[in-house]
Order: structure tokens, then C-alpha cells, then sequence
């Protein structure tokens, strides 16, 4: 079989190369896969099974973050010495200094607190998508307000996109009520964001240098927002981070920007593809859409599950630091190696019948989240409570929203978005 697993084409024409994955979990779990000049990168050890997966990720020692950085680009040493700020690019002890820095604002009892507020906005969303609509179709005040509070058991609505508007704003109110932002900045997050990961996407950059760009707008942005807090301290994580912990450690400034813009890529993109993603595979398989319209308590193992079966987060690169083997192949001091989440996931010595989509799917040890260790996502409690909630309101407001045209797919390897997703919504 012809394998070629970072063609970002492909990607975008028809998403994650399953096939190709499932032959190599089946013949060859951890392959060299040769590289290409031309696009500007080395041949690498592609690794396919969940347990190496997990190995991997789990021996930080063996296995690099910074020396290369964990993205998949090659990029220059002057480049890699500012971003081994970043949390993702850090190897312990550095990275267990700064994750323990940042975790005041992430405990699950933090998160917790936050439920309520992401079931309102989700409310908020689909009250303004249905608004939008009825708009749309000149129906009149009375109507409108009917359609708006679900009371209104007539006519689907026109068209909407599920992304723009519903998936996407979701991460990126609840990143502004983290950060204690006003929430009319969550349009310049978005597109920030886009920017910053959608480089290689024609329609949401023309270059890697405009994902730099945005990267210094949002440094400006962090910044901003500090000096604010300093002045008036709030409720907020941001004020819980410039603040020093316990032990009298604080964030210097590069470190508290590289985490504000962490937050604003992985806190945005990953939910906003997943929720989007799982609703694409809810439309795939409307036996199960009604599972969760019958039964919106079903929302809790169906965040994961839509977790395992979307995988955000295709793909992250390590870099060995001693020479080492993964089941027999010989990996040398310096290789690169690239772990596979997306294959890890449909692993059919981890997971029962790993190709069918399962909203009740328990347990589930997928590892959407990062195969554990110091990188574990730091923001996994949100994400699925964010999932879960999204998906008890749309199962109780929206039962009839059907997809209306096909989903267009993020021209990234690293990514597993989905751009747009039309539908039509129905009381």
C-alpha cells in the first residue's frame, strides 16, 4: 500500500487516512516513513498503535518535545529558541515548573464552577442562530420569538452553517470569560486563531508569515490584558496567573503571552472541531443522533466518544534523545517520531468494534486528550464539559437539525477541522 500520511490535500479531500492507518496498525505499527525535500521535511517514524502511542508520550526522557519542538514543521534554531517557551515545546523539569504554574486556573472543581454559564451560552447560540433565521425568512416579531424559545413546532429554518455558528463561538466565549475578556473580542480570537493554524489553508491565509503576524498580535493582546489586571484584579485566570504561587514563583511576560496564546489556539480549536466533527458524525449516524434525542443524559460518554472518533488533534512530533526501539525497530539518537492520536483511537486491541461510532461507548481509554504524561491537555476538563452541555442543549432544542450540503475539511495534517458544515435547523 502507498502510505503518505502528512499529504495535506488529502486531508482536506476526504480527512483522516484511515485506511492507510489501519494497514500500518496491522503490518507495520512503527514505520519509517521517507520524507520529502521539496516540502521541507525529514523522513520520520511513524507510530500507529495506542500503546506506543502512550509509550511514547509517557517517556519525555526518551522521547523530546523541545529539542526539534513538538509540531510537525521543520523550523529554523532562531525560530525554536522563543517557542521552547511555550508549554507544548517543553520537556521536564521546565514544562512540570510551568504546567504546575498554570494549573491554578484549570482543577476540575475550577471547571466545574463553570457549567451553568457554558449551558447559557449554548442556550445563547442556538436562540441566536434560530433568530437569525426567522430573520431571514420575514417572520414577524411574534414569530420570531417563538422560533427563539422552541415554541414554534412549524417550518424549518433556512440554512445555517454549523461551524460559524454554533461550533466556533462556543470555545471562544467561554476563552473569553476565562480570560476575563469582553466578549466582542471573540471575533478577533477566532480569527486569530484561524490564521495562526490555517496557514496552509488557502482560505484563511495566504502564508506561514501571516500565522506570525497574528502569533504577535495576540503576544500584544496578552500583554494588554495583564497590565489591566495588574491595575484592577478580577475573578479571572488571568489575574490568578500574573499573580505568584505559593512558593513565590510567577510567569515572566514571554511565558504568560505564549500561554494566552496557547489558549486561544488549543482551547479554540479543539473543541470548536470536535463539536463540529461530532456533529458530521451524528448526521453519519442518525441512529445515534436519535439515542441522544431520546436519552440527552447519553451526552456524557458521547463527548468522549466523539473524542476518540474526531481526534483533533491528529498528529504531534517527538524527537529521540538516546537511541532506543519500539518493538523491534531500531530508532536512532536525534530521529524524528511522530505519534498518531487518530490511529491510536481505532486501535482494535484497545477499543471493541473501533470503527463503529458508539455514543455509550464505555469505558473508553481513547487519548484524544494526549496519551498522559507531562503533556496530558491540560484543558481536558473543559473540553468535554463543554461537549457535553453543547450536546444535551442541541439534543433537547434543536432534534431536527439536518445537515443540508458536505462538510469542507481544514487543509492541515496537524488539525482535523472541518471549515464549514451546512444545516437546517427545525423545532
Amino acid at each position: 500500500m502507498h502510505i503518505d500520511l502528512v499529504d495535506q490535500d488529502d486531508y482536506a479531500s476526504q480527512g483522516v487516512p484511515h485506511d492507510q492507518l489501519r494497514w500500518l496498525r496491522d503490518n507495520a505499527p512503527v514505520f519509517w516513513h521517507e520524507g520529502d525535500a521539496e516540502r521541507g521535511w525529514p523522513g520520520f517514524w511513524a507510530i500507529t498503535k495506542h500503546e506506543d502511542v502512550v509509550h511514547v508520550s509517557r517517556h519525555s526522557d526518551l522521547f523530546s518535545s523541545a529539542r526539534r519542538l513538538a509540531l510537525f514543521n521543520e523550523m529554523p534554531e532562531e525560530q525554536r529558541d522563543l517557542q521552547r517557551l511555550m508549554m507544548l515545546n517543553q520537556d521536564p523539569p521546565e514544562h512540570t515548573r510551568r504546567r504546575s504554574l498554570v494549573n491554578r486556573g484549570f482543577t476540575p472543581r475550577a471547571i466545574g464552577q463553570l457549567e451553568e454559564h457554558i449551558r447559557d451560552i449554548c442556550h445563547q447560540l442556538v436562540d441566536e442562530a434560530q433568530r437569525k433565521f426567522a430573520l431571514s425568512r420575514d417572520l414577524t416579531p411574534a414569530s420570531e420569538i417563538a422560533v427563539s424559545r422552541n415554541l414554534m413546532p412549524t417550518s424549518e429554518i433556512a440554512e445555517v452553517d454549523f461551524v460559524t455558528d454554533i461550533a466556533a463561538p462556543l470555545p471562544l466565549y467561554v476563552i473569553c470569560e476565562l480570560l476575563g475578556a469582553p466578549v466582542e473580542d471573540r471575533d478577533k480570537i477566532f480569527e486569530w486563531s484561524n490564521r495562526m493554524i490555517g496557514s496552509e489553508d488557502p482560505d484563511y491565509a495566504t502564508s506561514p508569515e501571516e500565522g506570525a503576524v497574528a502569533a504577535a498580535e495576540v503576544y500584544a493582546y496578552a500583554n494588554a490584558l495583564a497590565a489591566a489586571r495588574r491595575e484592577q484584579p478580577r475573578d479571572d485566570i488571568v489575574s490568578k496567573l500574573i499573580q505568584p504561587a505559593d512558593n513565590g514563583e510567577v510567569l515572566a511576560e514571554d511565558e504568560f503571552d505564549l500561554f494566552v496564546l496557547l489558549l486561544v489556539v488549543a482551547g479554540n480549536e479543539t473543541t470548536r472541531n470536535a463539536a463540529s466533527g461530532g456533529m458530521l458524525a451524528l448526521f453519519e449516524h442518525p441512529e445515534q443522533w436519535a439515542r441522544l434525542v431520546e436519552n440527552p443524559a447519553l451526552a456524557r460518554t458521547a463527548a468522549d466518544e466523539i473524542v476518540r472518533w474526531v481526534s483533533p488533534v491528529n498528529l504531534f512530533r517527538r524527537t529521540a534523545t538516546a537511541d532506543t526501539a519500539i518493538r523491534g525497530a531500531k530508532i536512532a539518537k536525534g530521529d524524528k517520531v511522530v505519534v498518531f492520536y487518530a490511529s491510536a483511537n481505532r486501535d482494535a486491541d484497545v477499543f471493541a468494534s473501533p470503527d463503529v461510532f458508539d455514543i455509550g461507548r464505555d469505558p473508553n481509554p481513547h487519548i484524544g486528550f494526549g496519551g498522559g504524561g507531562a503533556h496530558f491537555c491540560l484543558g481536558n476538563h473543559l473540553a468535554k464539559l463543554e461537549l457535553r452541555v453543547l450536546f444535551e442543549v442541541l439534543a433537547e432544542r434543536l432534534p431536527g437539525i439536518r445537515q443540508t450540503g458536505d462538510a469542507t475539511r481544514l487543509r492541515s495534517n496537524f488539525i482535523n477541522g472541518i471549515k464549514t458544515l451546512p444545516v437546517t435547523l427545525s423545532a
